[in-house]
């Protein structure tokens, strides 16, 4: 019987590898090669004398020797992110926040001074991402993600639904009935589209040429500028309405496919920060959906 462990980090990639069931997708979040990936899984299969996947033409599929390791595996790293914030102590407050762009410059940023009042203890770094990723970043503790349904492989929750509408700069000439002859921009990969708009509201739309970005910001960006219009929600838009710096030229608004979420990593419920950024971030959502609160 071996009585020594495995390197951590041949564990570190069978957790990322399990959790995608892809050598490629682990690669991508521990920022290696697929190959080095394969060869450290099959480094840990012949220390541990079994194999821990089957691997199928398209996919993998965990063994019953990956499937019994896997929990312990994970439970073991929790352990030491527990006992290495109990060591550090203050830690314990920095907490790793991942979003979208746009949420984070639109929404977030603003809220920020007021965040840092109510919690002068709890440090954030903030990653942004501009498509919705497959999972939270390797550290993240909390994210808000822009998706239909994020997949359930951490503790997620609805934070808001929105509607969607077109916004663009104060005293730009535009009428429904010329709409789509004016220039249009809109985030790409989207069911809150142009069309869907239209359609929502019974407005004939003869397809007109779009221009797409991979993120509302370039969008949003292009309208403040009086370049044309795109499509917004209040999410991402109301402070810009409010300051004036864009207006909603028609009434009809169109409920969003999408909605924001809130999912929390295994640790963060065990990490102060990330509960009390958490809360905060609910509150702020609850507040914004309905000011009586």
């Amino acid at each position: 019987m071996k009585t020594s462990l495995p390197p951590l980090g041949w564990l570190r990639t069978f957790e990322a590898a399990a959790r995608h069931l892809s050598f490629t997708g682990a690669a991508r979040d521990l920022n290696m090669t697929q190959s080095a990936v394969s060869q450290q899984i099959k480094s840990l299969e012949g220390y541990l004398g079994q194999p821990l996947f089957h691997r199928r033409p398209r996919a993998l599929e965990l063994t019953e020797a990956g499937i019994t390791y896997l929990p312990v595996v994970r439970e073991a790293f929790r352990t030491l992110v527990r006992g290495t914030q109990a060591v550090t102590g203050d830690r314990q407050n920095t907490v790793q926040v991942q979003c979208n762009i746009t949420f984070a410059v639109n929404w977030l940023a603003p809220r920020l001074p007021a965040f840092r009042a109510l919690h002068p203890e709890v440090h954030l770094n903030i990653f942004t991402e501009l498509w919705e990723p497959r999972e939270m970043a390797e550290g993240a503790a909390v994210e808000i993600r822009y998706s239909l349904r994020p997949a359930d492989t951490v503790r997620t929750e609805m934070l808001r639904t929105d509607h969607y509408y077109p916004v663009c700069a104060p005293g730009f000439p535009v009428t429904l009935e010329d709409l789509h002859h004016q220039p249009l921009y809109d985030c790409s990969n989207l069911l809150s589209n142009w069309a869907s708009w239209a359609e929502d509201q019974g407005l004939p739309w003869p397809d007109p040429p779009i221009t797409y970005a991979t993120t509302y910001m370039v969008s949003l960006s292009v309208a403040m500028a009086g370049g044309g219009l795109c499509l917004a929600h209040d999410t991402i838009a109301k402070r810009l309405l409010n300051e004036g710096r864009l207006i909603a030229p028609f009434a009809h608004r169109a409920p969003m496919p999408e909605a924001y979420y809130l999912l929390l990593s295994p640790q963060a419920e065990e990490t102060p920060g990330a509960v009390a950024f958490a809360n905060w971030i609910r509150g702020e959502i609850a507040l914004e959906v309905d000011p009586r609160r």
